[in-house]
């Protein structure tokens, strides 16, 4: 094994891995299910090395986000309008990870009701939309399928929480990596000569 190079690779993980809570922490999803599902894998194999990063199934979703599917069906009333992931490779209503519109909206509807979210009346005055400090009436239903039907044609906005880091860590560690590199083969050529010296 090729212990400094290890070294280094284990800090890379761990730096990305800290990175990337730390930047759901800033956006307010620290400690969550999210947060507590990220770790990296390092496996080693005749010393070629290979390091893999994990996370609950909708992780790369919230890192990259997702197109919407037709932001021109947003509601008007909406306060996010156009899309929201232009560039992003994944789209709601296509792909692999497909999942049913009840399901989508059952999430979204416990969200809502942990949020104890709910729909305000608005006044047109002077032309400008004023809340009236009144609720719409309504149950938890209607708000998922409001919420669910423009995110959904929305889409979601990427985060870039483990792109961010790891790039900035590839940025700090890949010099290092080499550096560990360099130190672990120099140490075994030595370790070869002194072998070979013993045998003489």
């Amino acid at each position: 094994m090729l212990k400094e190079l290890s070294a280094e690779f284990r800090k890379f993980g761990s730096y990305v891995i800290q990175g990337a809570r730390a930047e759901l922490t800033k956006d307010k999803k620290g400690n969550g299910e999210l947060f507590n599902s990220l770790y990296y894998e390092l496996s080693e194999s005749n010393n070629i090395y290979d390091i893999s990063f994990y996370g609950i199934d909708y992780a790369t979703f919230v890192d990259k986000g997702v197109k919407g599917n037709d932001p021109s069906k947003v509601s008007p009333n909406a306060i996010l309008k156009g899309q929201q992931a232009p560039r992003s490779p994944y789209r709601f209503g296509s792909g692999s990870s497909r999942g049913t519109w009840d399901s989508f909206q059952g999430k979204i509807r416990a969200w809502a009701k942990q949020k104890n979210i709910r729909l305000r009346k608005y006044k047109t005055v002077n032309g400008q939309r004023v809340s009236t400090g009144k609720f719409e009436k309504g149950n938890y239903n209607s708000i998922a399928y409001i919420i669910s039907k423009n995110i959904f044609n929305r889409g979601i906005a990427p985060t870039m929480f483990f792109t961010k880091p790891f790039l900035k860590g590839m940025e700090i560690y890949t010099p290092l990596l080499e550096t560990a590199f360099a130190k672990d083969v120099e140490e075994l050529i030595e370790l070869n000569i002194a072998l070979q010296n013993k045998k003489k």
